[in-house]
């Protein structure tokens, strides 16, 4: 049986032809592209599935673990602290001048010990003594005898 004019061979043979022509083998540069984008996706899902695993073993956690019933109170209720007399009030915020009591200095309820009894004995000298009872100290240091 000679099949050499059969029209459906011929124009498969025709198609063939036609398509072996047309076809190229694309550049270099194209394949590679087309590699680097299915590695970009690839690593894409693999992040993706590694998010999902995470966020839902989280969630499974979170469910298990014992849910906090509110904020911890504390065992006695505490009582309001009343303000004592002695104490001042405090300076209004926008206030720079110096109240009273930032002017005064304190006052010492006993006497300092002698400056004699500090001092080494062969640089003995005494100092005035303030009349509210403490010492004054001079700008100069004493001096020993030469």
């Amino acid at each position: 049986m000679h099949d050499s004019h059969d029209p459906l061979r011929s124009l498969f043979q025709e198609a063939a032809s036609a398509g072996q022509s047309a076809s190229t083998t694309p550049p270099v540069a194209v394949i590679e592209r087309r590699g680097e984008r299915h590695r970009r996706h690839r690593i894409v899902g693999i992040a993706a599935a590694c998010f999902l695993v995470l966020a839902g073993s989280g969630a499974v956690l979170s469910a298990f673990l014992p849910g906090d019933s509110g904020p911890t109170l504390p065992a006695t209720t505490p009582s309001p602290v009343a303000p004592s007399p002695t104490s001042a009030p405090p300076p209004p915020p926008n206030s720079t001048a110096p109240t009273l009591n930032s002017m005064t200095p304190p006052r010492n309820t006993t006497p300092p010990p002698p400056l004699n009894s500090m001092m080494p004995s062969g640089s003995r000298t005494t100092s005035p003594v303030d009349p509210t009872g403490t010492a004054t100290m001079s700008a100069t240091p004493p001096q020993s005898p030469r």
